[in-house]
Order: structure tokens, then C-alpha cells, then sequence
């Protein structure tokens, strides 16, 4: 590899390579849920489905440590707010921080496809470096690959993290109770929307940017102020929709959603509008909810109002008792509604 020319084949880099078999739950579609239960959990792992979580926690002589991988396939590579680089960092340590762990190392690895220009790579390489170092993570292994011409659409990204828990809080689905209030730390959707405008040539009266970013400093405010966090998960694949849905399922509880209060941008609920697709259903790389108890929720809110990556943090739901586990969204007009989740990808290529 030439430092101004073309990627070429046979450039691998010797760098480790490491393996994961943990499946974490990205949200998406009833699709994908049942390919990785029934292929993937039923071959390569002993950890029951209803367990799944954003990261796998180990133990590891007395530490207990949090482990995850991601791959990103985005298209296009580069969007307003973000490119594929900085996703990729966003979105492992945000899988950390969704279990209460503190990122710390990540792999990386890259798929890089011949002829793809190293002024791009540069550019997406400057873009993890950023990323890393603002979320307070180390890059410290990784691996290249490079394949033929019109077999790897640019370049692909795999990225695994560790992070350390640091409290005795088990944050998991199974650890929501009746009673929590659902808090989401921001804004929903502007990620697919501006994926979704960027790669079809949408314009509209104002340039809609990716949320993309860590929130590992709202978590870490949380966590610092001991607030008995229950459960958390980052709304990516499938939106806040696929997210609750798949904890009201692990829990077995009613979650009740209000449409009033889930903070909807003008402009993506214009263009979620204009394109068919509902607001809850699409993609976030830089919000999550988090399942606080009621009495904690004012004192939770104070915390993410804080950091300015959830300044606009708010209650949107609410946990109760039920026979079967179900979503309900309360309209605008006051009446019902059931949110199911994503039967299929409403947006591909957002991740």
C-alpha cells in the first residue's frame, strides 16, 4: 500500500485477530431476531435468548467485565454528522455503556475492498481517532483484510470493546420492575432520516445530521450518582420501538409509551412524514432509555441534563403489570395504540 494510491490486494495487516460468540441485541426486525436465535444462539452459544443484552458480562478473577463486537456496513460511507469511522466507535462503546460498564480497549478491524482511495480511509481513520479519544477508549488491536474490486462496497468495520463494571447494579432487561419510568435521553430518528436523505439526494429546508455519538458520559452521570438504574438500551436497528418491545418481552411486563412526550424534531417527523415511515421505528446511533424507579426519575433527569449530549432528556413511559408481555403507545389525541416491533429494516444500511 502506497501512501497516496488505491488500495491494492495482498496488504493485510498481521495485526491479532479475535473472535466473539456473545450476540448482542442491536434491535431490528422480527427477521433478525429469529436468524440469530435459531441459527446463531441455538449453535454457538449456551446463554438463553431471553438473556441477551448489549454486551456479555464476564468475570474475570473478581472483575466483572463487559464484552461486545459490532460490525458497520453503512452506505453511503460519509453523512451529515458522522461517517462510518466514527459509528463504528460510537456505537461498541455505547453497546458498553448500555451493560453500566466503562469502556476501555477496543479491536478493530477492516474489510477494505481494492482500489478503495486512501484519502477516504484517511478520513474515516481521523474519524475514529476523534471519536475514541473523546469517548475515553483506547484502540489497541485490530486486523485488515482487503478483497476483490466489487466485493466489499468500500470498506467494512468490526469492532469489539471491553469496559469494566465498576457498581453492583445488575442492569439488564430481567432487572425491570412495574412501577419504572422509561427516560430517553434525547431527540429520535435523526440518524436514519439523515442516512436515509444523504443517500437518496433528499433535500429539505434544513440539513438533518446523525445523532451519532458516546453516551458514556450520561451513563457514567447516572452511575456516579448512584442512581439505581434498572435496565438500559441504545435505539438503534429498530428504533425506540424494536428497544422496548424487546424488554417488555425479557421482562414480561406492560410498557406504556406517551406519544406527547417523546421528543420528535420538526423536521425529522416532517420527513418521516413525507417518506412513510413512523418516528419510532427509526434509527438513533447516540440515544438511549434507561428504566429508573419512579421515586429516583427527577433526580435521573438532573443528572442527564448535565451532560450536554442529553440536555433534552425526558420521561416517555412507564412500566406496569401484565399477563403477557405488550407496548402501547398513548396518541396525541389520547387514545391507544399497540407498538409492535419492526417485522422487517425499514431503513437498510443505517449501521
Amino acid at each position: 500500500m502506497t501512501a497516496t494510491g488505491p488500495i491494492t490486494p495482498e496488504c493485510s495487516s498481521p495485526l491479532a485477530d479475535h473472535s466473539h460468540i456473545h450476540m448482542a441485541h442491536g434491535g431490528g426486525g422480527t427477521l433478525m431476531h429469529r436468524l440469530i436465535e435459531e441459527v446463531f444462539l441455538s449453535k454457538l452459544t449456551s446463554t438463553p435468548a431471553t438473556d441477551q443484552h448489549d454486551a456479555a458480562i464476564v468475570n474475570a478473577n473478581g472483575a466483572r467485565l463487559a464484552f461486545t463486537t459490532d460490525s458497520y456496513v453503512v452506505q453511503p460511507l460519509f453523512f451529515p454528522g458522522g461517517c462510518i469511522g466514527s459509528l463504528a466507535i460510537h456505537g461498541t462503546v455505547n453497546d458498553l455503556a448500555m451493560s453500566g460498564a466503562r469502556p476501555m480497549v477496543l479491536s478493530v478491524g477492516f474489510i477494505l475492498e481494492e482500489g478503495f482511495a486512501i484519502e477516504k480511509l484517511n478520513r474515516i481513520v481521523d474519524s475514529m481517532a476523534l471519536a475514541a479519544k473523546d469517548a475515553g477508549v483506547q484502540i489497541v488491536t485490530g486486523d485488515t483484510k482487503v478483497v476483490d474490486k466489487g466485493k466489499g462496497d468500500g470498506v467494512y468495520i468490526n469492532t469489539a470493546g471491553i469496559g469494566v463494571i465498576e457498581h453492583k447494579l445488575d442492569i439488564a432487561p430481567k432487572s425491570v420492575r412495574p412501577g419504572d419510568v422509561i427516560i430517553v435521553n434525547g431527540d429520535i430518528g435523526r440518524h436514519g432520516i439523515a442516512i436515509m436523505a444523504q443517500r437518496e439526494g433528499l433535500e429539505f429546508e434544513t440539513t438533518i445530521e446523525s445523532d451519532s455519538a458516546s453516551v458514556t458520559a450520561s451513563v457514567q452521570k447516572l452511575l456516579d450518582a448512584g442512581i439505581d438504574v434498572h435496565c438500559m438500551r441504545d435505539l438503534t436497528r429498530g428504533g425506540l420501538a424494536s428497544a422496548v418491545n424487546e424488554i417488555a418481552s425479557a421482562a414480561g411486563v406492560k410498557i406504556e409509551l406517551d406519544e406527547q412526550a417523546i421528543p420528535v424534531r420538526e423536521d425529522v417527523q416532517s420527513a418521516c412524514e413525507i417518506l412513510g415511515f413512523d418516528p419510532l421505528c427509526v434509527a438513533c446511533e447516540g440515544r438511549f432509555i434507561s428504566f429508573i424507579p419512579e421515586r429516583e426519575a427527577e433526580a435521573a433527569l438532573g443528572c442527564l441534563h448535565a451532560d450536554p449530549g442529553s440536555e433534552r432528556a425526558r420521561i416517555i413511559g412507564s412500566v406496569s403489570v401484565t399477563k403477557m408481555p405488550l407496548v402501547t403507545l398513548k396518541t396525541r389525541i389520547g387514545t391507544s395504540r399497540i407498538v409492535d416491533m419492526l417485522s422487517g429494516e425499514q431503513l437498510p444500511r443505517i449501521c
